[in-house]
């Protein structure tokens, strides 16, 4: 089970690099559950008020991230890969995001929980950046 996902983000490779690892900037964008983001590769995440826990495994600057992620409410011991790649697009950025490895049972709710949680409220705090 993987999801692909293709979006057209307002904003450079850069703001969006920014966005997603800056943990002030992370935290007012998803509605002010807490975020602590670790800008280092091998560095912990816990987003959403520590519902996400996560670890960056490589950091691109302005490119490319992929982590390691899984939700609390998953199984032990069940961790899936999350990358997002960015690339300048006219006037904003092609992000292609990959994710593998989570339970199936929570394909749909992932699947249309990335465009909620993520890629609506980065246009949004995209646009009055």
């Amino acid at each position: 089970m993987t999801i692909h996902q293709e979006v057209h983000l307002k904003g450079t490779p850069k703001d969006i690099y920014d966005l997603l690892l800056n943990s002030a900037r992370f935290q007012a964008m998803t509605g002010g559950r807490s975020a602590h983001i670790s800008t280092h590769e091998g560095g912990e995440v816990s987003i959403f008020g520590g519902d996400i826990e996560a670890r960056n495994i490589e950091l691109v600057p302005n490119r490319r991230i992929v982590q390691t992620w899984r939700s609390r409410a998953w199984p032990e011991g069940i961790f899936s890969i999350v990358r997002f790649e960015l690339q300048a697009d006219g006037t904003g950025t092609r992000l292609v995001f990959d994710q593998n490895g989570y339970p199936r049972s929570t394909h749909a709710m992932l699947d249309e929980g990335w465009q909620k949680m993520y890629w609506e409220p980065m246009n949004k705090a995209l646009t009055h950046h």
